[in-house]
């Protein structure tokens, strides 16, 4: 039986979008992308101070609709930005509405700086699943594209063969 792959994302500057599409194309996965109702400007000259006291404090936005039911997948590649050492609090809202245990999950993350303990805080909100693998991309938009695009294809391909 083939295993039903979706990669689930949520990107403010189109990093972690860039990184979502080369995984789901690799992948031949279904995207689903995570939008907040009321999201950050992400041309504002604030957003990662904005965006940094957001997660620190956990907030959960509301998220815009969407028609995909993740819980119908075996498979879950997760993508992030990071912001203040830790995932995005659009991803908070998510893992919160979503009855995710017993899945196969490997995480991806895009930083301009350092991951800090996004991964270990994203299994702990994940907690009953198996993780195949974690992933980060330093600004992938503006640093050797080509490059981070050919990281991202192999480490899907070689998550996929762990199934």
């Amino acid at each position: 039986m083939k295993n039903k792959i979706l990669v689930v994302y949520y990107s403010l500057e189109g990093n972690t979008k860039l990184i979502a599409e080369t995984v789901s194309k690799a992948v031949s996965g279904d995207m689903l992308e995570i939008k907040p109702k009321k999201d950050i400007d992400p041309n504002s000259k604030m957003r990662y101070l904005i965006g940094g006291k957001k997660s620190i404090i956990k907030e959960k936005p509301e998220l815009l609709p969407y028609n995909i039911k993740s819980e119908n997948y075996d498979v879950l590649f997760i993508g992030t930005p990071v912001w203040a050492g830790n995932f995005a609090p659009a991803m908070r809202s998510f893992f919160a509405r979503t009855n995710l245990k017993h899945k196969k999950i490997a995480l991806f993350s895009c930083n301009g700086g350092n991951n800090g303990k996004t991964f270990k805080n994203m299994k702990s909100e994940l907690g009953e699943n198996e993780f195949l693998g974690e992933i980060e991309f330093k600004n992938p938009l503006k640093n050797d594209t080509k490059k981070n695009v050919e990281k991202a294809k192999k480490w899907a391909e070689d998550v996929c063969k762990k199934l």
